[in-house]
């Protein structure tokens, strides 16, 4: 019997890499029930595990943002909405309270604006020092992809803005009140890194006919080459970084961005619970999964698929370099 389970278990991790690297059945909202049938699908994190934990979801007033708002909150966490529009965060706000969702905070940053974020990462950590509150988890989910090429406030290309340099400085300003509780730090980044090598040595993207799409691409790469510097990085504070990619999803961002990818793909493209699946259970189930590593369908997956677009320790201490330059960090 126990070399059948191990058998089963096998021939199961097998057809779920496989699904992954067919791309089209991996990130469609086929994969969905096919990995859910599989004994290595993980279970489901219990009802009320969150209870009592602060979790701030950046991006939250639409797609996956949203829906991971949503779900961490019908897990029982305090959901805090970190957004450039109040007003629109306030409506998400009230439609998770008639939801069932009792603890929900708006907070209002541009996470592309680095002093916005240092405004609002200064406000944050005093409110949660002056009543003695931990935050327990960041969701790094605020997204851009310009048609043409944008600067942030700061002059900074603006996806590597939204993508890289606000997230980083948002957590690392953070880190009073994250520390020593087992926080948990997630980027969502996108399967279309996979297109793209790490250009550590053009992250403003300013050699070249620029690509709203590429510029996406490579910054959602950065991110991912990040994960394991920043989950170092932040060890010593007990906070646990990793990175999801949700598949291809209906959201916004996608059909209003890449209408024509939005278009073809229709029919197939999944629902954002679907979508924000593994980030919501990455940050709550338990024991807390090693740090680091990019997660999909919750489980970690590859991180490159093709040779040229590895990338060797130099490029990611360069980019480094150029991350805590431009952000200040020490």
């Amino acid at each position: 019997m126990r070399t059948s389970n191990a058998l089963s278990r096998n021939v199961s991790r097998l057809l779920d890499s496989a699904l992954d690297r067919s791309v089209i059945l991996g990130y469609s909202k086929l994969a969905g029930p096919i990995r859910r049938g599989l004994p290595t699908w993980p279970d489901d994190v219990p009802p009320g595990a969150l209870a009592g934990r602060h979790i701030a979801v950046t991006g939250a007033t639409s797609g996956l943002g949203r829906e991971t708002a949503a779900g961490l909150a019908q897990l029982g966490a305090h959901a805090h909405l970190v957004v450039r529009d109040v007003a629109k965060g306030e409506q998400v706000a009230a439609s998770l309270r008639e939801a069932g969702a009792c603890e929900v905070s708006i907070w209002r940053c541009d996470v592309g604006d680095l002093d916005s974020v240092r405004a609002f990462a200064a406000s944050f950590a005093a409110a949660f020092a002056d009543t003695g509150t931990a935050l327990h988890g960041i969701v790094h989910n605020a997204g851009a992809l310009p048609a043409q090429r944008q600067e942030s406030p700061q002059g900074h290309e603006l996806t590597m803005a939204v993508h890289v340099l606000g997230p980083v400085l948002m957590t690392q300003l953070l880190l009073p009140v994250l520390a020593d509780h087992e926080g948990r730090v997630v980027f969502v980044t996108s399967g279309g890194m996979y297109a793209q090598r790490l250009r550590a040595d053009d992250p403003e993207f300013q050699d070249g006919e620029y690509a709203g799409t590429a510029a996406y691409a490579r910054s959602k790469r950065a991110q991912v080459e990040l994960v394991g510097v920043l989950a170092r990085r932040w060890a010593a504070a007990d906070v646990a970084v990793y990175a999801t990619h949700p598949g291809w999803t209906d959201t916004p961002g996608v059909t209003e961005s890449i209408p024509g990818f939005a278009k073809v793909t229709k029919p197939i493209l999944r629902g954002t619970r679907d979508g924000a699946d593994t980030t919501i259970w990455l940050m709550g189930v338990e024991p807390r999964p090693a740090a680091g590593g990019l997660w999909h369908d919750r489980r970690e997956r590859p991180t490159h698929y093709v040779p040229w677009t590895r990338t060797g320790a130099a490029d990611r201490d360069e980019l480094w370099a150029w991350v805590s330059d431009a952000t200040g960090i020490s």
